[in-house]
């Protein structure tokens, strides 16, 4: 009823050709005051009205620019073809009209879409001139020029864009709109910028960009998981850069040195078991397992190195030689050389009575790395007198000589972390403490530096990986991280984060595929960053199937 109500009066106020006999003028009788220059914008929705005045389309008021809504509003026209029937209303130059039906209820007003034209401040008539203007321009010829285009530029003919003919037409028009410069003028209006979101909102997409996601290091070909696979506690571990409390036996079982007590946990099942508790105040300081078998070295601060049944837990000997702790041990075949802080290294011949079959004496500071070369035939040590010894052996025995075939002393800090490379028997990688934060590479044969990186953090370990030409460093301030490299190149792969404190020591694990880490902030890590790719495992055992067919092929 209300609705019909509405249309009814609707009848009485609007005709469809004649004129508004009562109320205000509407807004488009009022544009027939306009200049003669203002013509219709939609040339094809006022088609066929000869029997009419011209109208000129204007948009103001609301600003609604929402194509599906269709309301009684100032223009009384749809944003795509203009009524004919202009409405008057007392209340459509309100921001909220009453809809049709008469229900009284307020239509709220849309903000608008900056992506769509703002017809409410939008000036057609302007618009309107330099459209037509441009395309008089292009159509005249020589007599038009001088005209140019919305945009400034010249128009197809050519001519001067500074011509008295086009400049007095521009003053003029700029003084018809109040000293507006047409030439600066759009022919679309558009909302500004995009609401700024509420105070407090966050966009919660930061969070896939700052997540890592894996990194390849090898074209796409193999990915690095960036999460340790297991995290175990290490509690009362040892802050100490200089001892070494971890290793993982060729049977998948890691010895690592908590407080006075020493536990093996094995990878393969999980089951931990405590090897060994000291008394009073004695702890261990290293550790170290027999390249084949079950025996462990341990080192102590009273200066003794003790060898352990680890199968029956039996302590089988106890093996003098030091004056101080021994910080570090490396075996080679059936010898063990011992590094003390009194700064020399012992032999120890395990199958012996006597035990100690040769003293190095090089360094003047406590020695806390030591490794032995893959061949066997360099041992590599170093101090915390900021030197890198490397000693030889002769005739194959197993057992270092006294003095030193080359020194190197380019550290500005105490090395600790040393690794041989696996496929270059001759190249050695050391790296530097605080003071120093580099890892250096020697050519142990000759003598030469073949490359030095800065790390930016103190170096704690290193290690070459078996699976890929690449090593991994671990780090202690400032990231405590643990960073795989490219070797040669030295190109950073990925940085494996987590640690919280100083990263102390570098396990591998037998067939070289995961690395355990020890940290400072009592936790051990496990990290599978070199497990073989199965695709290019599967290439190569493709590639090693067809070299006998070819083969074949050849021979016949």
């Amino acid at each position: 009823m209300a609705q019909f109500n509405y249309m009814k009066d609707l009848n009485n106020f609007v005709t469809l050709d004649g004129e508004i006999t009562r109320g205000p003028a509407p807004r488009w009788q009022k544009k027939l005051d306009l200049s003669s220059a203002s013509t219709s914008f939609n040339s094809s929705a006022l088609a066929n009205t000869s029997t009419r005045q011209k109208l000129t389309i204007s948009f103001t008021g609301n600003g609604n620019n929402n194509p599906n809504t269709t309301q009684p509003s100032s223009s009384g026209l749809s944003l795509k073809t203009p009524r004919k029937q202009p409405i008057s209303s007392a209340s459509s130059v309100k921001k909220s009209d009453k809809t049709p039906g008469g229900t009284g209820k307020s239509v709220p007003q849309p903000g608008g879409d900056r992506f769509i034209p703002n017809r409410a401040t939008t000036d057609f008539d302007l618009g309107h001139y330099m459209v037509t203007q441009s395309v008089a321009a292009a159509g005249n010829g020589k007599e038009d020029a001088e005209n140019v285009d919305e945009f400034g530029e010249a128009g197809p003919s050519s001519g001067s864009t500074n011509s008295p003919k086009h400049e007095e037409r521009v003053k003029h028009l700029s003084e018809a709109l109040k000293g507006c410069d047409i030439t600066k003028q759009r022919l679309l209006s558009y909302q500004t910028k995009a609401p700024a979101p509420p105070e407090g909102y966050e966009n919660q997409l930061k969070v896939v960009y700052s997540i890592k996601t894996p990194m390849s290091t090898k074209s796409g070909s193999r990915y690095i998981p960036n999460a340790p696979e297991r995290i175990l506690d290490a509690p009362e571990i040892l802050n100490d850069y200089y001892l070494n409390l971890m290793d993982w036996s060729n049977d998948n079982v890691v010895a690592i040195a908590l407080g006075a007590s020493v536990y093996l946990w094995n990878a393969a099942t999980g089951t931990i078991e405590m090897l060994l508790e000291n008394e009073g105040n004695d702890h261990t300081c290293s550790l170290s397992w027999i390249h084949e078998g079950h025996i462990l070295a341990v080192g102590t601060n009273c200066g003794t190195v003790e060898l352990w049944d680890c199968e029956n837990a039996k302590r089988l000997r106890v093996m003098n030689g030091h004056s101080a702790r021994v910080g570090v041990l490396a075996w080679n075949s059936y010898v063990l050389c011992s590094g003390s802080r009194d700064g020399t290294i012992v032999n120890h011949d395990v199958r012996t009575r006597q035990h100690n079959i040769g003293v190095l004496q090089g360094h003047t500071q406590e020695v806390c790395g030591l490794k032995w070369s893959p061949d066997g035939k360099y041992l590599a040590s170093g101090g915390n007198d900021n030197l890198v010894h490397v000693w030889g052996t002769a005739n194959g025995a197993p057992n270092a000589l006294s003095e030193p075939v080359q020194v190197f002393n380019q550290h500005q800090a105490a090395i600790r972390a040393l690794a041989w490379c696996p496929w270059q028997p001759n190249v050695l990688a050391s790296g530097g403490g605080t003071a120093d934060r580099c890892i250096k590479f020697w050519n142990v044969a000759s003598g030469q530096l073949l490359n030095s990186v800065d790390t930016k953090s103190q170096v704690c370990g290193l290690m070459f990986s078996k699976t890929y030409k690449e090593i991994i460093s671990a780090h202690g301030y400032v990231n405590n991280q643990l960073t795989i490299w490219k070797y040669p190149s030295m190109t950073k792969q990925l940085d494996l984060l987590g640690h919280t404190g100083r990263v102390l020591q570098l396990a591998m694990s037998p067939d070289g595929s995961k690395v355990m880490s020890a940290g400072a902030d009592e936790t051990l890590r496990l990290w599978s960053c070199f497990i073989p790719d199965p695709l290019l495992a599967k290439k190569e055992k493709q590639g090693a199937r067809e070299k006998p067919s070819l083969l074949k092929q050849s021979i016949r």
